[in-house]
């Protein structure tokens, strides 16, 4: 998939030397290596939270997999490397949850999957062996990205993670103000926005040589430098 397929509600940057799309999904494109990016799934998130009694909607998980399911559509992937915490918990487990999944997975039994271990998938386990979703530990080199969960840093190549579910705050005339999902860059890192529904931000604080890449609607922007 070119440059020329993407919408101009993507924004292009340059990381590692390589050419990289933040796309108003959440989620991060390298057309160089056919690879898609996704931090933080959190699959059967509300389910978990059902099962402690708390009366939370249902659907989180087909809102999710269909929304994989367009950028699969888009740029034809090869590859897609899940940044960690693709199972929420163990209660996410639920015959539904896995029947879901296990659906999605065939209609995209041909495309390469890697999930790269989380905090989360730590106490949920990993995803089911019939899924055919490669697990390892952090840090996955892959090019010149070394692909984690938690943001680090790594001797010889550009990390890519996410955990942190980052979030920045816009302000406007008077106490106007919004909060966003966003896209977090240093000199050596970058941290991706949560892709999961139903999942929270925590805000990421100033700091030199880090940028902000906003995402609001479906459209990604950079937000100006504060130092």
């Amino acid at each position: 998939m070119t440059s020329s397929h993407l919408t101009a509600s993507t924004l292009a940057v340059q990381w590692a030397g390589e050419l990289l799309h933040l796309l108003p999904e959440r989620a991060l494109w390298w057309p160089g290596g056919r690879v898609l990016f996704i931090a933080d799934l959190h699959i059967g998130k509300a389910a978990t939270y059902r099962a402690l009694g708390q009366p939370v909607p249902g659907g989180t998980t087909q809102e999710n997999l269909a929304r994989l399911d367009d950028l699969i559509a888009r740029h034809d992937p090869g590859h897609i490397v899940f940044l960690g915490d693709f199972l929420h918990a163990a209660q996410a487990r639920t015959p539904q949850v896995l029947a879901a999944l296990e659906a999605w997975r065939g209609t995209n039994a041909s495309l390469a999957m890697t999930l790269v271990r989380g905090n989360h998938d730590s106490r949920a386990g990993d995803p089911p062996a019939a899924l055919g979703i490669e697990v390892v530990d952090e840090p996955f080199l892959l090019g010149p990205f070394a692909c984690c969960h938690h943001p680090q840093s790594h001797a010889t190549h550009f990390v890519l993670a996410g955990h942190l579910h980052p979030a920045c705050r816009l302000y406007g005339r008077g106490r106007d103000s919004v909060r966003l999902p966003c896209f977090v860059s240093d000199a050596r890192q970058a941290v991706l926005p949560a892709f999961g529904e139903f999942t929270g931000g925590w805000l990421m604080e100033t700091a030199p040589e880090r940028r902000f890449y906003a995402v609001g609607g479906e459209t990604v922007w950079a937000l100006p430098p504060s130092d």
